[in-house]
């Protein structure tokens, strides 16, 4: 990690995110319903789950901003504890606009995990810019990070990681869980 990366990820109080391509692999599923409607399905990954759970623990908030609308996205904000939840919104920077207002954050304790075009001008308002591996190169080229993990597969924990170790907080998530020394040190 640069001295950069570490001095913006550890000013950071808030996630947000884009939810296709980032908490998801941008996959929809489509399953006839009890009534013979079809029902979008999307999968989540459980590591990133853990990890928003230890974002909430801290006291970082987390909240998505997605063009679309899913029942799914609904149900695992709610798990993930999100205090931010906005769908159906394709235009971003208004809502963006809106949560910094609510929030009482500066802009620049602001991180946003992105995939897509629509994703950089929120990119370019915000401390922490980071992108998923499976992101477009333009979106790549935006940004502080680009994780290794792609987007539903452990790209938000990854980007959850960076930012608590850059603020010290990964060691005490290491010792709840008994990890040894040995190992945190490799990590």
């Amino acid at each position: 990690m640069t001295a950069e990366l570490t001095e913006r990820a550890g000013k950071i109080r808030m996630v947000l995110m884009d939810v296709d391509g980032v908490l998801t692999d941008g996959k929809f599923y489509f399953l006839p319903g009890p009534k013979g409607e079809m029902i979008e399905v999307k999968a989540f990954d459980s590591q990133d789950g853990i990890a928003l759970q230890w974002l909430h623990a801290q006291g970082i908030a987390a909240g998505l901003i997605s063009g679309r609308v899913s029942v799914s996205t609904t149900v695992r904000a709610e798990q993930a504890h999100f205090r931010y939840v906005y769908q159906g919104h394709p235009e971003k920077i208004p809502i963006l606009q809106e949560i910094v207002s609510d929030s009482g954050l500066n802009a620049t304790q602001i991180a946003y995990i992105g995939d897509d075009l629509t994703d950089i001008v929120v990119m370019n308002r915000v401390g922490l810019a980071i992108a998923t591996a499976n992101a477009a190169p333009e979106v790549k080229r935006a940004v502080h990070y680009v994780t290794t993990a792609r987007g539903g597969h452990g790209a938000v924990r990854e980007a959850v990681e960076l930012i608590l170790k850059a603020q010290g907080l990964w060691g005490e998530i290491l010792r709840k869980y008994e990890v040894p020394s040995a190992c945190a040190d490799r990590g």
